[in-house]
């Protein structure tokens, strides 16, 4: 009776293992030779031949840098424009594309894995440093893009840019999410990951520019709900941007608002603390804007961020104009940190 029941529960075990499988999310590899990379002003052609939209931002005065803006998710790269406006006065150009999945690129709303994300941006790279030869080379993400750029830099083979800004980087483990959001998206990713669920009755608040988040609102290309699938899939590269940090060895600008509300001050409170340990050979600053909510490249105080960027890629060793003017504060200590995140002492 015990070995019969016994060899039932494997079999029921066995099914539904299978039936797990057979839901979870599937992220497929994309192809080589379907396709030679370049670009046009408006489209990236990646390096499997898929077609991403393109956006540049060209300075009319002499050009002195280069940005590659990643955008955050269920975004485009339309969210750069009113910062790279402002860039391209001061000489420096933008580009800025839709990853796959998201905008007007190709499969929207479905995710693509974050080893394709990063060849993406890695041949980007190399096809903006042809355009521009000589020319110094930066990485700009904002949230999810951040974590995309972190991802994709590893030691062993780092991009090839002069420095990367990550405006609220979404570092968000799941170490550092409840138990109940960590089973509970495992579950759903792993029986319905085809469900589409929205962000609008969590209560969060991205931003204090009401405007523009009306505006985003109304704009067709910015995403409104999301497969669980493709947030398991966020999840998952939001893993492996912890996971790095520790190693992330770049010349950095990590820009952060006190009053982020989407990314929570543990997770970047715990990469901050790796910047302070003395381990890496490149500099890495640290501004926390008090005033800042996560959308800081659009917030109100937006042009303040800007300048900073701004004067971080001319004079990368100098005081920020937000600090002098104590709109931010630069976290060099320990103090500095748990002053900003009380509680945040480890």
């Amino acid at each position: 009776m015990f070995k019969h029941s016994a060899k039932q529960s494997l079999i029921v075990l066995f099914l539904l293992a299978c039936l797990l499988w057979a839901c979870a999310p599937h992220f497929e590899s994309p192809q080589e030779g379907k396709g030679e990379a370049g670009l046009t002003d408006t489209v990236f052609t990646s390096f499997d031949g898929t077609k991403l939209p393109l956006q540049t931002w060209l300075p009319a005065v002499p050009l002195k840098a280069v940005i590659i803006a990643v955008h955050g998710y269920n975004d485009y790269s339309g969210f750069i424009k009113n910062a790279a406006v402002y860039f391209s006065k001061g000489g420096i150009a933008v580009y800025a594309y839709d990853q796959r999945g998201f905008g007007a690129a190709p499969d929207r709303g479905r995710w693509a894995d974050r080893q394709t994300m990063g060849r993406d941006l890695r041949t980007i790279i190399d096809l903006v440093k042809k355009l521009h030869p000589g020319v110094p080379l930066y990485l700009l993400g904002h949230s999810m893009g951040g974590a995309v750029i972190m991802a994709a830099d590893r030691p062993d083979d780092p991009l090839p840019c002069d420095g990367v800004v990550l405006a609220a980087p979404a570092v968000w483990s799941r170490k550092t999410m409840p138990f109940y959001q960590r089973w509970a998206l495992w579950l759903a990713a792993h029986t319905i990951p085809w469900v589409k669920v929205s962000g609008k009755n969590l209560h969060i608040t991205a931003s204090d520019n009401k405007e523009m988040l009306r505006a985003q609102g109304r704009n067709p290309l910015i995403l409104k709900e999301s497969r669980i699938d493709t947030l398991y899939g966020l999840a998952n590269l939001m893993d492996a941007a912890q996971q790095v940090a520790s190693s992330f060895d770049r010349n950095v600008l990590f820009l952060y608002g006190q009053k982020d509300e989407v990314i929570p001050p543990k997770p970047m409170v715990e990469v901050f603390r790796k910047r302070l340990q003395g381990r890496f050979s490149n500099p890495q600053r640290i501004l926390v804007y008090k005033n800042g909510y996560h959308m800081l490249l659009r917030d109100l105080q937006a042009k303040v961020v800007w300048r900073d960027i701004l004067f971080w890629l001319r004079t990368p060793a100098g005081p920020f104009p937000s600090v002098r003017q104590k709109q931010a504060t630069e976290v060099e200590t320990e103090e500095d940190l748990n002053s900003l995140f009380p509680g945040s002492a480890s």
